[in-house]
């Protein structure tokens, strides 16, 4: 038993963003702005307490991720792999783990660079002085260029950056709109408005995503020292972090809310909350807004393709070839936002793709939450930091609800579910 000295509880006081704001600055893309524009839009405040379990479900498994990598050394694709001793279970889990991340990451890279030059669009970068393709282009060029020359510590910062970014424009946001605030607290209480269940489901959704627990799990080896005060310094920025990514999913849901009764300007809900908070309160708050868009659209763009290429590597690489496994890293980088650019400059919907990836992550997100829920428990690799009862416990029931999300997800790509 690790003692609550030894583990060394880091007071709020000392926090320094860390690894785990890789994390929000992936899921806070544009599908989660837009699904939670929507949700305020069409459903007021009213599931603001389904973001808040997404994120207590985040943080679960987002530590349990973090605890695997530091104690064991490895990435996330490495441990599960080597955990399933059956070539069969293990070939399927890699096969899985490539089509939800390889193709489904390079088919909603096209929707992050996409929501970009939206954002720039909103600022003013509008169709008139540069078209949708070339601000698609500029935006999948300057992200391959950031993976070609950036360093991991270096992109870290800039990713931590345009999160308190986000930060400040979808906060601020809140700063100047006439909230009712007893009415969100009132949406904190779970209550399914009608016809509102598959909202709910897809801010679940846009929340626990798989790619993050690999990307996690990459990023902090190396950062924090195999120990009680390393746990606990991991654990705190898990929850600051994924904490911040939660609130500001609820403020675009609240700003959605609270403009909803005005006239909708047009046939998009991110443009639509834009819009209006320019007609209430001039261009500064279309411009904040826009700002925060840009940041959403550009950081998914980056921790999209850099999770996959983590993983590629992971897989294909081999433990004793550090050169092998950065040409894997970089070049999978480059494809994934090589393909997405393209998608977006011509204007394609990747459907099939999407769908692929729909069902692939229908079968992955449960595969992959229960198989880190038995590797966190693993008393032969983690020792005193394997899952105890009340972890396990809050694990399965995230695995749970999990389950019911991929069924969900698979139902709806083959059309039997809308």
């Amino acid at each position: 038993m690790v003692s609550r000295e030894k583990l060394g509880l880091v007071s709020l006081t000392s926090y320094r963003p860390g690894p785990a704001m890789l994390v929000t600055a992936a899921f806070i893309g544009p599908g989660t702005v837009t699904a939670c524009a929507s949700a305020g839009i069409g459903f007021g405040y009213g599931l603001l307490w389904a973001l808040v379990f997404a994120t207590l479900s985040t943080i679960i498994l987002q530590n349990m991720a973090a605890r695997v990598a530091i104690v064991t050394g490895q990435g996330l694709a490495e441990a599960i792999l080597a955990a399933a001793s059956s070539p069969p279970v293990r070939w399927a889990t890699a096969a899985l783990i490539f089509a939800a991340l390889g193709i489904g990451n390079s088919a909603y890279q096209a929707g992050n660079i996409s929501g970009t030059g939206l954002g720039l669009a909103l600022l003013g970068i509008g169709d008139d002085l540069v078209s949708p393709p070339l601000r698609a282009l500029a935006t999948g060029a300057v992200a391959a260029a950031l993976v070609i020359v950036g360093k991991p510590g270096w992109l870290e910062k800039l990713l931590i950056a345009l999160v308190l970014a986000m930060a400040l424009a979808f906060i601020g946001g809140l700063i100047v709109i006439d909230v009712d605030w007893s009415a969100a607290a009132a949406g904190l209480v779970p209550s399914l408005p009608a016809d509102s269940l598959f909202t709910a489901i897809a801010l679940i959704g846009t929340t626990v995503v798989p790619y993050n627990l690999f990307l996690h799990a990459a990023s902090v080896r190396g950062q924090f020292s195999p120990d009680g005060e390393g746990i606990a310094a991991a654990s705190m920025d898990t929850a600051i972090s994924v904490t911040l990514g939660g609130i500001l999913s609820m403020a675009v849901v609240i700003m959605g809310a609270a403009t909803s009764a005005m006239a909708a300007a047009s046939g998009s809900p991110l443009e639509d909350i834009a819009l209006r908070l320019e007609e209430l309160f001039g261009p500064p708050a279309r411009i904040v807004f826009a700002l925060g868009l840009v940041g959403a659209g550009f950081s998914s763009s980056l921790t999209a393709p850099l999770a996959t290429g983590y993983v590629l590597a992971e897989m294909l690489g081999g433990s004793g070839d550090p050169a092998r496994r950065t040409r894997i890293f970089k070049r999978t980088a480059l494809a994934v936002i090589a393909i997405g650019t393209a998608f977006a400059v011509l204007a394609v919907n990747p459907v099939e793709l999407i769908l692929i990836a729909q069902s692939a992550n229908g079968l992955l997100l449960p595969i992959l939450a229960a198989f880190l829920l038995w590797v966190a428990s693993r008393r032969e690799s983690l020792g005193s930091f394997a899952n105890g009862f009340v972890a396990n416990l809050a694990g399965g029931l995230v695995v749970l609800v999990c389950t019911l999300l991929g069924l969900r997800l698979i139902l709806r790509a083959a059309g039997v579910w809308p």
